[in-house]
């Protein structure tokens, strides 16, 4: 393969990459941070009672006016709560919206555990992101057929959980792809063709085989192939080494310490060119809705139609992704052949068997707990001091943004085309901040560890701010402390900016402490790190908005997720990683 056939390819398959955030990251953005949450906290009250006498429904509340919530009985209240019973008991509106968001988190784990080793099939991966893709987004199309007068209405929480389950999903396939991108992308292979001539020894690694297996092992351009055929295997001592595609090179440290920092640098752009292009995505589709939301005065079918809208965007711009991504959706027989051939050529007989879904999924439940054994955790602990930072960050970010939706909407009262354009800021902000932090790093020779707590530190001021609340209202102030609404424009530009880079840099980290070759399944783990412990952020928050009939003490809970992250964080020792990462795949590779 030529260098430019393998160019082509690669643009390609980036392209690919790049239209699947275009598609899904709209329902993040539209959907799962913002209508989402209001649209079931609506659901909710459409069909519940004001407290405390909880007879009276809560549809006999007007507009909030001058930021007070007016009772049915034309008493100003800012106090007013409304709760929804359920089975037996009898919970806060709001807190509704985040047990369903626990619950569908809690599922999401389980799913995403099942198939992270289907999707390091190279083969598997495309159809594992094509089907969860579609999952997803006919669940969230379904919210325009379900209206909230429906005795039925309890059925916005499954589509609401099917929805999240897919997109969880189908990203932890759409990660998988991007170790490949980065070892791929034009300046780490620049640095491979400078220094190739200086790699005095080589240890293949086979997992990596990627979806061209018909051209793996014989065409001398590809630079995924192995300088050295399976069937030969070098013997010449590894003193120090590095990844590029398939291979692992020893080369003196500093060309090591040039690939290192070129590739971490390009797993952080192409990550964060995804979180921008999704952010430009969601706000397209945000002010889309903003002209329904606003006409519609926030009706529950307004927020309907904007979740439904997200729906039929992430299906329709799947399409592109379907077309260019690696590996056909049915392979042919050809293709099938070719995969088994390299497996055999490996002396891996496993994949060449017939495949079975129920196999596959016992084995990955198998291989999460081989992963989770203390042995293999001190073998790659760098990785695992990065996920138990991850578990506290990731439910501390997310929860961050779904309580302050559920602030603005029951504390400060703002209408839903007000939390539209919060909506709007916070994406618009971090399209900046993915986009301006890359030029930051570079600018000062920051590694992606300094960036990644810088940003974790910038986060916290953000619900320690909406603590100052507290004693803003004991001095009698109008302002400060977010106890206005004015105020929540400030922080969706100042979140958003900080949140945006840190995704980016979140998952283009973990992508320098990954095992070559066992990507997926390692992003699988990823993921359900972040949703286990998502499902206990809004979960927490939920109970301290019931018992306190205040939501902003769950504040207090969100700094203290943040800040027990940092120090965490901080003793990931990166180097050490990436070459236990490597021995971690040559040990497991020996077993096989």
């Amino acid at each position: 393969m030529s260098d430019g056939a393998s160019g082509h390819a690669y643009r390609k398959k980036l392209r690919g990459w790049l239209s699947y955030a275009f598609a899904s990251e709209v329902f993040v953005i539209v959907s799962l941070t913002l209508f989402l949450p209001i649209c079931l906290e609506q659901f909710a009250r459409d069909n519940g009672y004001l407290m405390p006498e909880r007879t009276v429904r809560c549809t006999g509340l007007t507009q909030p006016q001058n930021g007070t919530a007016m009772a049915a009985n034309g008493v100003e209240d800012a106090d007013v709560r409304c709760v929804v019973k359920i089975a037996w008991f009898w919970i806060d509106t709001a807190s509704f919206s985040l047990y369903i968001y626990s619950l569908s988190v809690a599922l999401q784990a389980l799913t995403v555990i099942s198939i992270g080793g289907i999707a390091d099939h190279p083969q598997h991966r495309k159809r594992i992101l094509l089907a969860f893709a579609y999952l997803g987004s006919l669940s969230a199309t379904l919210f325009l057929l379900l209206p909230s007068t429906s005795t039925i209405w309890w059925f916005s929480s499954l589509l609401a959980i099917c929805a999240n389950v897919g997109f969880g999903a189908s990203t932890v396939a759409m990660n998988a792809y991007l170790p490949s991108l980065a070892r791929d992308s034009p300046d780490v292979a620049q640095v491979l063709r400078n220094h190739q001539g200086e790699a005095y020894s080589i240890d293949v690694e086979p997992h990596s085989i990627d979806d061209d297996a018909e051209h793996y092992v014989n065409d001398p351009d590809n630079l995924n192939a192995p300088l050295i055929t399976p069937q030969s295997p070098s013997t010449v001592p590894i003193i120090d080494a590095y990844t590029q595609g398939s291979a692992i090179f020893s080369v003196d440290s500093v060309t090591k310490s040039e690939y290192d920092a070129t590739l971490s640098r390009a797993t952080s752009r192409i990550s964060s060119q995804g979180i921008a292009l999704g952010y430009g995505a969601g706000i397209i589709l945000l002010m889309v809705a903003l002209i329904p939301v606003t006409i519609l005065h926030g009706s529950t079918f307004s927020l309907r139609l904007a979740i439904g809208l997200s729906g039929i965007w992430w299906m329709f711009f799947t399409v592109p992704a379907a077309v260019w991504l690696p590996g056909r959706i049915w392979p042919s027989k050809e293709d099938t052949s070719a995969v088994e051939n390299a497996d055999n050529a490996w002396g891996d007989t496993s994949r060449a068997e017939e495949w079975s879904l129920l196999r596959e999924v016992a084995k990955a439940w198998k291989k999460l707990g081989n992963m989770l054994l203390w042995r293999e955790v001190r073998k790659l602990q760098n990785t695992f001091i990065y996920l138990a930072a991850w578990f506290l960050l990731s439910d501390g970010f997310t929860t961050i943004t779904a309580t302050a939706v559920l602030f603005g909407k029951t504390v400060l009262h703002m209408p839903p085309s007000s939390l539209i354009l919060v909506g709007i800021f916070t994406p618009l902000s971090g399209i900046l901040g993915s986009l301006l932090w890359p030029h930051v790093q570079k600018r000062f020779g920051w590694s992606n560890l300094r960036v990644l707590v810088t940003l974790v530190l910038m986060a916290s001021a953000v619900p320690a701010y909406g603590c100052l609340g507290f004693l803003i209202q004991g001095t009698g102030a109008h302002f400060g402390g977010l106890t206005t609404p004015g105020e929540m424009f400030g922080l969706a530009v100042y979140f958003g900016s900080v949140y945006g880079a840190f995704q980016g840099y979140a998952r283009a980290f973990y992508a320098e402490l990954l095992p070559p070759g066992e990507e997926a399944r390692w992003y699988a783990l990823f993921s359900i790190t972040d949703k286990s412990s998502s499902f206990i952020g809004p979960l927490i928050v939920g109970l301290i908005s019931d018992l306190t009939g205040n939501i902003r003490y769950s504040f207090f809970f969100l700094i203290f997720m943040v800040w027990a992250a940092v120090p965490i964080l901080a003793a990931v020792n990166v180097d050490r990683g990436r070459k236990d990462a490597i021995e971690y795949s040559k040990t497991a590779r020996n077993r096989s």
